[in-house]
């Protein structure tokens, strides 16, 4: 599981017009005619064609515990390209993404100051150039590790050092044991 590209995946999800299909059968159909198939649905699933067009017959209604979480998880990765386009777009040029997080939060800073770890609670309106960041990394295929230290640098800049306005000699932030991570556009 992905913490940050679910999270960042579920910020993008609300900004649909239309529910995504809820059904098994539904979904099943849908990813067919997105798959152009059911031989290519029944690979990406890892069941059977037969199994497939039974679905899209309505032969089968309720699917296993797993193959129930694989086809939801694919019917709302192609759900509304357009508008998750668009949300994106929005979050990254004017918009700006806000993190609501729960975690350990440290920082490396010069002798003196205190930087020890404790548990924070943070809500914080990240600008577009950090949304934009977090967005292009996720859709390179960047790391989990990769994003959270991408939020950990958003985080850094705009919280910690309020965007220049103080603690000027902070190196790093670290940003561990999440406890609750959610993003909203």
């Amino acid at each position: 599981m992905s913490l940050f590209g679910d999270g960042l995946d579920a910020a993008v999800q609300k900004a649909f017009t239309r529910p995504a299909p809820k059904s098994a059968p539904a979904q099943m159909r849908y990813l067919v005619k997105q798959l152009k198939g059911t031989k290519a649905a029944a690979q990406m699933l890892r069941i059977s064609q037969r199994t497939v067009e039974r679905y899209v017959k309505d032969q089968i209604k309720k699917p296993r515990p797993d193959l129930a979480t694989r086809l939801e998880r694919e019917v709302k990765a192609r759900w509304q390209p357009q508008i998750r386009a668009k949300a994106r777009q929005k979050a990254a040029t004017t918009g700006g993404i806000v993190i609501d997080t729960r975690a350990r939060m440290g920082y490396t800073a010069p002798i003196g100051s205190t930087d020890q770890d404790r548990i924070r609670h943070l809500t914080v309106a990240l600008p577009p150039q950090h949304a934009a960041r977090l967005f292009e990394a996720q859709e390179a295929g960047a790391s989990e590790r990769e994003l959270q230290e991408i939020a950990a640098e958003a985080l850094k800049e705009v919280y910690f050092q309020d965007n220049g306005r103080r603690a000027g000699s902070l190196e790093e932030v670290r940003f561990t044991d999440i406890e609750h991570l959610e993003f909203g556009l």
